[in-house]
């Protein structure tokens, strides 16, 4: 099970509420199922509905991760208008890049004041399950 303090989750709905209303995205490192660090990222699709990670902060926050010995856990975007579920082309996404073995975690701004958010893990066959988490003290 994965962990995220509070502070992180916070970012993560400033990043969004300040992006909206295009999605934003970004990245979430740490070690041992633990979340230590966030990289926003710039959305290069700059559109409510879906997102393109700008390549070359992707490529930054990797090297990032490399020298603080931490590796990516989850990549996280928002959804402005719709629940916090991958959408057919988030999987479509998981898929076509890869990234099958990293977590996805949404963040729902349908109702802006109380933004809903999720884990799920995306298989190599398209299969989605939520995932539980923690938020430590």
């Amino acid at each position: 099970m994965i962990s995220i303090n509070k502070k992180i989750i916070d970012k993560i709905s400033e990043h969004s509420l300040n992006e909206y209303p295009n999605e934003c995205c970004g990245i979430l490192a740490g070690k041992n199922n633990q979340i230590s660090n966030i990289y926003t990222i710039k959305n290069t699709a700059e559109s409510p509905y879906r997102y393109l990670m700008n390549p070359q902060e992707f490529l930054n926050a990797d090297n990032d991760a490399i020298k603080k010995n931490i590796h990516f856990l989850a990549f996280y975007h928002s959804h402005t208008h719709s629940q916090a579920y991958p959408s057919a082309t988030d999987v479509r996404m998981a898929l076509e890049s890869g990234w099958t073995d990293i977590l996805y975690l949404l963040i729902s701004l349908e109702n802006k004041e109380k933004p809903i958010l999720k884990i799920f893990s995306i298989s190599e066959t398209g299969n989605i399950t939520e995932e539980k988490f923690t938020i430590p003290d």
